[in-house]
C-alpha cells in the first residue's frame, strides 16, 4: 500500500506501486499521443511574480532560495517551486511563440509542489498530467469538446472503473448571476465553488455577506447550482429559474456552448458526463467551460481531473493566446487505485528470468545467457554468486521473478517456472516466456 516518507505530504512508492504508476502514466500518454497532443516540459522554477500573478494564495507557494545567499543575490527575481502546470505553460507559450505552431496542442507529465496541508488525496509533492490546446488571438469552441471527449477517453483506458466528467460553463453561470442582478459574479462563484464543504446554509451566508445577494437571490443562486442533468435538457431548466430576467445574452451563449459539450461527449463516450451546474472551479482565469471529475465509490477523494477554458492567461502586448485543459492529479489517483487495491502489479520487477550459477567461474557464460535473452526484448539478471539452488530459487520468488534458467556441466539448458515447479529444455537464442510473463502485467479489482 502507498505509505508517505518521513517528511508529512511527500509520497514514496515501493516497486511494485511504482509499477502501477508507471502503467497509469504510460496509458495515459499513450492515449495523448494518439490524439495529436505533443510532449513538453517546463522548468520546475518560477519567478514569484509569474506564480502569483492570477491571485493564488502565496501561503501554499515553495519559495527557492540558495543555502549561502551572495550580497549580489538580492537583485535577482524571487523564485518559487511551481504549484501547478497552467501558469508556468502559460510563460511557455509567450516565450516560445515564434517556435510553436497554433493551435498548439501539448501534454505535460512533471511533478510540482504545494504546501498545504497533508491529507489523503493531498500531498505538498505529486505529478500532474495536463493536456492543453492553445491558439493564437483566436481558438475555436470545439476545442473545449475535444479536449474532454480526449481526457474521457485516457481515464476509460485506466480502466479504474466508473467515474463522471462534472461539466459547467462560467458564461452560463455569470450570465445567470447577472440576468438577477448579482453585479459581484467572481464572489458568487467563490462561493457556490465551496458548495460541497459548506452546505447551502454557508453558501447562502457567503453571498449575502460577500456578494450583495438578497435571500432571493441567493435562493436561486443555490436553485442554478442544484441542476444536474446528462444531456442538455438543463437549457430549459435555466431559462425558467430566469423567467423575467431581461439580459440573457450571456447565459445564452453559455448555455449553448455546454449543450454543445454534453451533446458530443454523450455521443463519443456515452454514461461519462453530466451538465453540473454547481461546478465553479476556483481560479479566477476560467472563462468558460470547466469540469470536475470523480471517481465512483470514491468521491470523498475530491475531483481527480479538472481544468476549463481560458481566454488571457497568456499574452504579449496586444497578443493573447486563449487556450482550454485539463489536468488530472496523478498521484491522487494512483494513491487511491494502489491504497483500494483497484490495480495491482503482477510482480515488484521487469525481470522474467533469473539466470542461476552452477560455479563462480561459470558467471561470464551465464551472462551471455542473459545477453541472449536480452535480445530478444526478455528481461534477465545473473546470479551474483554460486550459493545452493534452492537458495537462489528462493531469490528469485522473493522478488517475484516467474522462470530461473540452469545450465548443467554439459552445457544443456533448462528453464524452470518457479510457480508450477515445471521444468523444460531450453535454447537461450529461441526460448521466449508466455506473453503474459514477458513484463509486469497489471490485475484490474474494479
Amino acid at each position: 500500500m502507498a505509505r508517505s516518507s518521513s517528511l508529512s505530504g511527500f509520497l514514496e512508492l515501493l516497486p511494485s506501486e511504482r509499477i502501477v504508476e508507471l502503467h497509469v502514466l504510460d496509458t495515459l500518454r499513450e492515449v495523448f499521443e494518439r490524439h495529436g497532443f505533443a510532449s513538453i516540459e517546463s522548468r520546475a522554477v518560477e519567478t514569484v511574480d509569474t506564480l502569483l500573478q492570477k491571485g493564488e494564495v502565496d501561503k501554499e507557494v515553495y519559495a527557492v532560495s540558495r543555502i549561502h545567499d551572495d550580497a549580489g543575490s538580492s537583485s535577482e527575481a524571487k523564485m518559487a517551486l511551481h504549484f501547478d502546470l497552467t501558469v508556468p505553460f502559460a510563460r511557455y507559450v509567450v516565450e516560445n511563440a515564434g517556435h510553436l505552431a497554433f493551435p498548439f496542442r501539448r501534454y505535460q507529465i512533471q511533478k510540482v509542489w504545494r504546501g498545504e496541508r497533508p491529507q489523503e488525496g493531498r500531498y505538498r509533492e505529486f505529478t500532474q498530467a495536463d493536456i492543453d490546446i492553445v491558439g493564437d488571438g483566436a481558438l475555436p469552441f470545439r476545442c473545449d469538446v475535444e479536449i474532454a471527449v480526449v481526457m474521457a477517453r485516457a481515464l476509460e483506458a485506466l480502466q479504474i472503473g466508473d467515474f463522471t466528467l462534472r461539466v459547467n460553463n462560467r458564461k452560463l453561470a455569470e450570465g445567470f448571476y447577472r440576468a438577477i442582478g448579482l453585479t459581484d459574479a467572481a464572489a458568487v462563484l467563490r462561493a457556490v465553488d465551496k458548495l460541497e464543504k459548506i452546505g447551502e446554509a454557508g453558501v447562502v451566508a457567503e453571498l449575502t455577506a460577500k456578494a450583495g445577494a438578497t435571500e432571493q437571490q441567493a435562493q436561486k443562486a443555490l436553485a442554478l447550482a442544484g441542476i444536474r442533468t446528462d444531456d442538455s435538457s438543463f437549457a430549459e431548466q435555466v431559462r425558467d429559474l430566469a423567467e423575467g430576467a431581461e439580459d440573457t445574452e450571456l447565459m445564452e451563449q453559455g448555455l449553448a456552448e455546454l449543450a454543445e459539450v454534453i451533446d458530443e461527449l454523450r455521443a463519443r463516450v456515452p454514461g461519462r458526463a453530466v451538465a453540473d451546474l454547481s461546478i465553479a472551479r476556483g481560479l479566477d482565469y476560467y472563462t468558460g467551460t470547466v469540469i470536475e471529475t470523480v471517481l465512483s465509490g470514491h468521491e470523498q477523494l475530491g475531483s481527480i481531473c479538472s481544468g476549463g477554458r481560458y481566454e488571457s492567461l497568456a499574452s504579449k502586448g496586444k497578443r493573447t493566446f486563449p487556450g482550454v485543459g485539463l489536468s488530472i492529479g496523478v498521484t491522487r489517483l494512483v494513491s487511491r487505485l494502489i491504497g483500494a487495491e483497484l490495480l495491482t502489479a503482477s510482480r515488484s520487477v521487469p525481470t522474467a528470468v533469473y539466470v542461476a550459477l552452477r560455479s563462480d567461474d561459470q558467471w561470464g557464460a551465464a551472462q551471455d545467457i542473459a545477453d541472449a535473452l536480452r535480445a530478444r526484448g526478455i528481461s534477465a539478471e545473473v546470479a551474483l554468486s554460486a550459493e545452493k539452488f534452492g537458495k537462489q530459487i528462493k531469490y528469485a520468488d522473493r522478488r517475484g521473478i516467474p522462470f530461473v534458467w540452469f545450465t548443467d556441466e554439459e552445457g544443456r539448458h533448462e528453464v524452470k517456472d518457479i510457480r508450477s515447479g515445471e521444468q523444460a529444455p531450453a535454447d537461450p537464442q529461441t526460448w521466449t516466456p508466455p506473453a503474459e510473463d514477458l513484463t509486469p502485467t497489471i490485475t484490474r479489482n474494479v
